[in-house]
């Protein structure tokens, strides 16, 4: 039996016909690029229309309103900065100091958190309660997956819950202070930081192999 004919809207149309300049994570994209440089007060469709170099109404194929792509920037938020930290932690390692320097990794990855973008969304926060809720849901599932780091390597729960928290807002807190330091600082203090977290002391290898990703990263 024959497929009914499918007909497309006019707007199916015009992206299949490859009239379409810009795509929806183009439009996300640009629109947290403004959100981290300037805040969201400055994320506005015809900003970002003119930072595309397209028509406003190009918006309107994928979002509903401004509020619509607020939304989906938030969720895309999540996905990056949130998604990243649980999948980081729950990555295969021996020990507990080579999951931490996992985090670690995370951090200071190009493609890992971003902590720019979470800053722009926590200065969001103090003008939108949503948006405070939010956060305080991915800060808690980010906590929740270092404490399950913790747990695996045998750490009763509540010594768990003090370590994950002293890893994570320590970490948070040291964006937060915008603390200058060179790279030779920071990893001169990577074995005395991860015996402080673990309360063990890594091994010359797993120092090293950080300390080298670390080198890469800095590298242009």
């Amino acid at each position: 039996m024959s497929k009914p004919i499918q007909r497309l809207s006019m707007n199916e149309e015009t992206a299949s016909a490859g009239n379409v300049k810009v795509t929806r994570d183009d439009w996300l994209d640009a629109a947290m690029d403004l959100l981290v440089r300037h805040g969201v007060s400055e994320v506005k469709i015809l900003a970002l229309g003119s930072k595309l170099n397209v028509s406003r109404s190009s918006f309107y194929w994928y979002f509903k309103s401004r509020k619509d792509l607020l939304n989906q920037l938030l969720e895309k938020w999540e996905r990056k900065n949130t998604d990243v930290v649980v999948r980081y932690s729950e990555m295969p390692a021996a020990t507990i100091t080579e999951a931490v320097c996992n985090f670690f990794r995370c951090i200071i990855s190009r493609d890992g958190f971003d902590y720019r973008l979470d800053f722009a969304v926590r200065e969001w926060a103090r003008r939108d309660a949503r948006v405070r809720q939010v956060i305080e849901r991915s800060d808690e599932t980010r906590h929740q997956a270092l404490t399950r780091m913790f747990e695996r390597f045998g750490y009763p729960p509540e010594d768990a819950d003090i370590r994950a928290r002293v890893l994570y807002y320590q970490q948070i807190g040291y964006y937060a202070l915008e603390l200058s330091e060179t790279l030779e600082t920071r990893v001169s203090r990577v074995e005395g930081y991860l015996k402080c977290f673990t309360g063990v002391r890594p091994s010359q290898q797993e120092v090293d192999s950080l300390i080298e990703f670390a080198r890469t990263v800095e590298r242009p």
